[in-house]
């Protein structure tokens, strides 16, 4: 199973900004679509399901979808207990913090910094924030994630790099 992961896309709805062209390519071959928070509006999220289930969480400016979206979330992908939540804290603490959000979880997606996040967590739990793919703040480039899960296992994780 491939799932394509997003966070802060902070996309609304006048058109003025849009996924990446890479986005949509690596849309169309994904299982799933797993979003950290920061959609702002709804269409993003019915554009997103028309390439297969998306699982998204509320993030700080989802005002809009605060009746819709859950803060935190844990769904189980190809075996794979994913954790989700926007704001995982402070950089100081976050795999202990985290950990203790979500005990059962394989891997923890989150967002909110716009940077990157490609670690191993306590106990072995991954922690992955894809970045932005549309507002890369003080990053260098904006970006996105994939994963691949199989039979339990988390068999790819990358984050992608766009510009």
């Amino acid at each position: 199973m491939r799932a394509v992961v997003l966070s802060d896309t902070h996309l609304r709805d006048d058109g003025r900004r849009r996924l990446p062209e890479l986005v949509h390519e690596a849309l169309l071959v994904a299982d799933a679509v797993l979003h950290c928070g920061d959609v702002v509006e709804r269409n993003l999220l019915d554009d997103l399901a028309t390439h297969g289930p998306v699982y998204a969480v509320l993030g700080n400016n989802d005002v809009t979808l605060r009746d819709s979206l859950p803060e935190r979330l844990v769904v189980e992908l190809a075996g794979v207990r994913v954790g989700m939540v926007h704001d995982s804290g402070l950089t100081k603490g976050r795999a202990a913090r985290v950990h203790r959000m979500f005990p059962d979880c394989d891997i923890v997606l989150f967002g909110h910094s716009h940077a990157p996040v490609d670690e191993t967590g306590v106990d072995g739990q991954r922690l992955f924030n894809p970045g932005s793919p549309t507002h890369r703040r003080m990053q260098p480039h904006p970006s996105f994630g994939v994963l691949e899960l199989d039979d339990g296992r988390i068999t790819a994780h990358r984050v992608i790099t766009l510009d």
